[in-house]
């Protein structure tokens, strides 16, 4: 050939396989996602046949990692991580600690030495967010508390991460490794200049890109080009995340991240993320293709052994140290499985945070494919977790009094206080979900004078609604005993504003058992999750584009009559 086609040869021989090969998967009931990582593994140098380009390959998997954080900056808004703070920030920490000890004490029960055994640690520690975001948006568990909860602890590990990366190059002599000749004075230097730079890009874009970027994109939009408005939303994600780590040494995925949620403070956000979804969904493809290619299946016969004790203390080790610390703060126990499973994986943090250690001399070379031999592992097989989650809690209720313990246990946030005004439990309506549907609609029934009972999976939310002089009540209405504390047995209305649809029918079958007269009102998001809504359950259900196009209709023959 006249030229290099690298490229062109990588991104034809990922995306084909990937596609045969994912086919097959789903064929026999496997993730897809299982046939994209062993495409990567048949593309990739230690298999016989064609090699791809794995270092055009890795690039490819940066974008799409760029693309998706984006895409969830802009169903994520400041609001969201901010509800998530008292969970999500000693959550990943505590969890980064627990992984990071496991890790490392399996490293020096090896015999590597204590600055190995910590890098090891903390590699094992961070989860993907790519592969948590593919499994919360395959579950529709995106835009609910629990994902919520998961993205926030996500976000909170990659800027832990960030400080890791760029503290162990100078650290490097004093654990073991090589120098990088800085003395104790210089290390502070670096801490200090990192977190002014992580603080100096977070400030940047809450304060000054929340008013600029949407501004562009309405700019572009007045142009009427649709090519100009995907392009401007491309280039947003791919150019903000690039910036932010070249000039503020942040991650290119938590850099797209915060870009996403500038972004959604434009009314055009929602086109932006529809836009911006097939390119999303390519290059996410690419990412676990890149991940195949750099694993060496010859790991999994000369240390079996050692494989699997990576896989279990990040499948294991892990789970059971994040569904503790959920527990602790008193959540229940499927979301402390929810999050468990979300992070019982490692990914794109792992590669750079063991490659920099190996290059550093802190870590053996077999290091590196024990790392990846975990991640190839623990990503294949993390759907399967998040399908036993619903089997494992039934499982768990029925045979371990300590689980029915868990769902027994007094809480005064799950039950409504012994002063509660009489208006508040009877004729009342049950409101579950107060975000952003919910806090509009709970706002019009103040204003009616009409007693309303919220309903609420976040703590911190119900204690601010408490403190407010509001009746809610703590917990899942999919559970029976939740609407029992909301007194849905007098209640006249039943409206469920919540996005998580999954739980819908369990909520209203509990609320009909407990008061078949109860009238139900449910919020939906398409047309054929509504229309199946309507057919089961005989409720009255309203589409997000129906009422929109109706108050429009109404305005337009308003003005029409009038002129």
């Amino acid at each position: 050939m006249p030229h290099s086609v690298s490229l062109i040869n990588t991104i034809a021989a990922g995306l084909g396989l990937a596609l045969v090969l994912g086919f097959f998967a789903v064929r026999v009931r496997l993730p897809a996602l299982v046939g994209y990582l062993l495409a990567g593994v048949i593309i990739g140098p230690f298999t016989p046949g064609f090699v791809a380009d794995a270092e055009i390959a890795s690039q490819l998997a940066e974008i799409g990692v760029m693309l998706l954080m984006f895409g969830v900056g802009l169903h994520f808004s400041l609001d969201d991580l901010l509800a998530v703070r008292k969970m999500a920030v000693p959550g990943a920490l505590v969890q980064i600690g627990v992984a990071t000890a496991l890790g490392g004490a399996l490293a020096h029960w090896w015999g590597w030495s204590p600055g190995a055994s910590l890098v090891f640690g903390l590699a094992l520690s961070v989860a993907s967010t790519v592969v948590l975001l593919r499994a919360l948006e395959s579950l529709g568990l995106v835009d609910t508390y629990i994902g919520r909860i998961a993205i926030g602890w996500l976000v909170v590990e990659d800027l832990a991460m960030v400080l890791v990366l760029v503290l162990l190059p100078p650290l490097a002599g004093v654990l073991g490794g090589q120098a990088d000749g800085a003395d104790v004075w210089s290390l502070w230097q670096t801490l200090g200049l990192t977190m002014l730079q992580v603080g100096g890009f977070i400030a940047l874009m809450l304060v000054v890109g929340r008013r600029f970027f949407p501004w562009i994109l309405w700019q572009v939009t007045r142009t009427g080009s649709r090519e100009l408005f995907t392009l401007c939303v491309v280039a947003a994600a791919v150019s903000i995340a690039f910036a932010s780590a070249a000039l503020f040494g942040v991650s290119f995925a938590l850099g797209a991240f915060f870009a996403g949620m500038v972004m959604r403070e434009s009314e055009f956000s929602h086109r932006a993320a529809e836009e911006s979804l097939p390119l999303r969904d390519a290059f996410a493809v690419l990412f676990f293709v890149s991940v195949g290619m750099l694993f060496d299946p010859s790991v999994l016969i000369e240390r079996p052994l050692q494989v699997l004790a990576v896989v279990l203390v990040i499948v294991v080790g892990k789970s059971i140290a994040a569904c503790a610390l959920v527990l602790a703060f008193r959540y229940p126990l499927g979301t402390a499985l929810t999050v468990s499973a979300s992070l019982a994986q490692i990914g794109e943090f792992s590669f750079i945070l063991i490659g920099l250690g190996v290059s550093l001399k802190l870590l053996p070379p077999e290091a590196q494919s024990l790392v990846l031999a975990g991640a190839l592992i623990s990503i294949a097989t993390n759907p399967l977790w998040f399908s036993l989650i619903s089997p494992l809690q039934k499982w768990l209720h029925a045979h371990s009094r300590f689980a029915r313990s868990l769902a027994a246990r007094d809480d005064p946030l799950a039950e409504l206080p012994m002063g509660t005004e009489a208006k508040y439990l009877s004729r009342q309506v049950v409101l579950v979900g107060y975000g952003r549907v919910g806090r509009r609609i709970a706002s019009e029934l103040a204003a009616q004078d009409i007693p309303y009972v919220v309903a609420e999976q976040n703590r911190e939310l119900v204690e601010k609604l408490r403190a407010e002089g509001i009746a809610a009540v703590w917990g899942d209405a999919a559970d029976p005993v939740v609407l029992i504390q909301a007194h849905i047995a007098r209640a006249r209305v039943l409206v469920i504003a919540t996005p998580d649809t999954l739980n819908v029918r369990q909520m209203i079958d509990a609320a009909r058992t407990l008061n078949p007269a109860i009238q139900t009102v449910i919020r939906c998001h398409n047309e054929a999750e509504a229309r199946l809504l309507t057919q089961e359950v005989d409720a009255t259900v309203f589409v997000g584009e129906h009422e929109l196009a109706h108050a429009m209709v109404r305005d337009v023959l308003k003005r029409a009559t009038l002129a």
